[in-house]
């Protein structure tokens, strides 16, 4: 099986602004007002376009008129700077114009519940490859640029994992990276090596260093793979690996599970451990753990040995202690990483090519980002708020979609 793991997005040539239809429609027949509302944005929004239309722009006619919507004819803009042309698209229009967003919102919206599209196509009409289509168009786009709109917004604490699925029958890796409860990064990759997780590692890596020139977290938590950490290091070299205690414990249990008595007095003390305020009072607590363990009667020797390696990789876990705000286990990947395990059992795993199943992840964690969340899944009760809208703590429109749409439109120009 051939592996393409070609997934840079093509730059972009299109301005998509916040506006309603109604707008747009008062712009196409008033120039001044267009150039008015456009001198606006770029006041209050300079990151949805070019950096030298600062310099100046002038208009360059507009596009042929669309079929799909009736006609419908975008203004093009032409910088005075180096003579690029943009279109400036309106929020309420799909990319490709395949429709308006109020027609296909609900749609989408229901993708992120994995609704097959046979089942889109019988509630609201068209067909099955224009559902499919439409959901894997959102992948094309810079998944931390779309995210994340401003630089100082990049989480600098992360964690990554890889998620284990399959391609046409034979097993692939799924690595993901997640930061402040937001999808950053997805791809897939044929092995667990350092070569191909950097590469797959490397798509986050080059996305997130175009929202941020000299991005390098200041935290990465890791299960503690090998090749993972080295190909997390290979792409920042100033990261602190943090070690996920979580995953220490969870090795210990799988030991022990039938035994109810034991693994009550493990996890007691292996918790108690994790709790410690301090670094000496870690490494205090860490000790005793491992004289309690070497005096303990285990059950079997597996379970007394993962103890052991828990206690003899303290200095990595005390790592966590230097940074406040860093994450001490995968907790948050791991949630979101189940979203993602759902889905891919729902679609019966991968059976296309491999750029299809890179693109339908992509759409899916942006699905994810954006979407509105369950209200009871929120602390604030007001509004429908979503992961990328609380870590922006901001967005372009109250329209979910339409934001991901302005979003994807300025991610294409962070090259």
């Amino acid at each position: 099986m051939v592996m393409d793991n070609s997934s840079h997005p093509r730059g972009s040539k299109t301005i998509r602004i916040p506006c309603t239809e109604e707008q747009y429609n008062v712009f196409l027949k008033n120039r001044k007002y267009f150039k008015n509302y456009i001198a606006e944005l770029c006041e209050s929004y300079p990151e949805l376009f070019p950096e030298l239309i600062s310099e100046g722009y002038y208009l360059h006619g507009k596009t042929a008129a669309s079929m799909k919507m009736n006609g419908l004819r975008l203004y093009r803009i032409k910088l005075s700077a180096n003579g690029e042309v943009y279109t400036i698209a309106p929020s309420y229009i799909m990319p490709y114009m395949i429709g308006k967003v109020e027609a296909v919102e609900h749609a989408l919206f229901l993708k992120k519940f994995d609704v097959p599209d046979w089942a889109l196509t019988h509630i609201f009409g068209q067909n099955d490859m224009y559902w499919y289509r439409a959901g894997c168009a959102l992948g094309r786009s810079s998944v931390v640029g779309t995210t994340v709109r401003s630089e100082d917004k990049v989480p600098q604490h992360i964690v990554v994992d890889e998620k284990h699925t399959k391609l046409q029958g034979e097993k692939v890796y799924v690595p993901i990276t997640v930061g402040e409860h937001c999808f950053l990064g997805i791809d897939i990759c044929q092995n667990a090596d350092e070569k191909d997780l950097t590469e797959a590692y490397g798509v986050f890596s080059e996305e997130a260093k175009n929202v941020s020139k000299n991005y390098n977290p200041i935290t990465t938590n890791t299960d503690g793979w090998g090749a993972t950490n080295r190909a997390i290091q290979a792409l920042f070299p100033r990261v602190t690996l943090i070690l996920c205690f979580l995953h220490a414990f969870l090795k210990i249990r799988k030991t022990c599970k039938k035994d109810k008595v034991t693994l009550s007095s493990i996890k007691k003390r292996v918790w108690e451990a994790y709790s410690a305020g301090t670094k000496r009072m870690f490494s205090q607590r860490i000790r005793r753990l491992k004289e309690w363990a070497e005096s303990y009667s285990f059950v079997s020797d597996t379970t007394k040995n993962k103890l052991l390696l828990l206690c003899a990789n303290k200095d990595k876990f005390m790592l966590a202690y230097d940074h406040n705000s860093c994450h001490r286990t995968s907790n948050m990947i791991d949630r979101l990483m189940r979203i993602i395990s759902k889905s891919l059992v729902n679609r019966q795993y991968f059976h296309g090519d491999i750029q299809s199943a890179r693109l339908w992840l992509r759409s899916r964690v942006l699905l994810y980002n954006f979407a509105p969340l369950c209200t009871r899944s929120r602390k604030e009760k007001v509004g429908l708020h979503c992961p990328s809208k609380l870590l922006n703590g901001f967005s372009y429109s109250e329209n979910w979609l339409e934001n991901l749409m302005v979003c994807s439109s300025m991610a294409g120009r962070r090259r």
